[in-house]
């Protein structure tokens, strides 16, 4: 015979085994979710000090040779060739102009620094280049920068020679 304590008795039994159950489904699930958070992220701390000085190259790009940055201290000195067109007629030819400039680098954060040219030629150059540090590597580092609150953005890659 069925009476109302042994179901109150074996509902208040299922109902026991249920909270478990959902208890122990959650802590599952927050137990992979760490793991996976935990194993997704680097083990070794972003450092981005290892790019504040050294020598360094961007890759050539369009109308420049590939550039090697020298940077000690508050320094940041640019080597790199001008690709300049010269036309004659129906002749076009290129002429390569070796450049070199002076910049002062300041770093507000490891990821984030400004250049100034330290003796500006144009109005462009006299305005402060914005650098933000958007990924980093072993060896290099991506950035996205603008000059002063111009319109002009560029990206690119740096990579660490020395």
């Amino acid at each position: 015979m069925i009476s109302i304590k042994n179901i109150f008795k074996k509902w208040n039994w299922e109902f026991k085994i249920g909270i478990f159950l959902t208890t122990l489904q959650t802590l599952c699930f927050f137990l992979l979710t760490s793991f996976f958070l935990f194993s997704a992220c680097s083990s070794e701390k972003i450092d981005a000090n290892r790019f504040k000085e050294g020598v360094f190259e961007i890759p050539a790009g369009n109308g420049y040779s590939k550039t090697v940055i020298t940077r000690v201290d508050s320094l940041q000195i640019e080597e790199y060739e001008k690709i300049i067109s010269i036309s004659n007629d129906s002749v076009i030819t290129e002429k390569r102009v070796k450049r070199i400039d002076t910049l002062y680098i300041k770093w507000k954060s490891n990821f984030f620094y400004s250049l100034k040219m330290k003796s500006p030629k144009k109005q462009l150059d006299k305005d402060a280049i914005y650098v933000q540090i958007t990924k980093v590597t072993d060896s290099s580092y991506d950035f996205s920068a603008k000059i002063g609150f111009s319109k002009f953005a560029t990206d690119g890659t740096i990579y660490k020679v020395k």
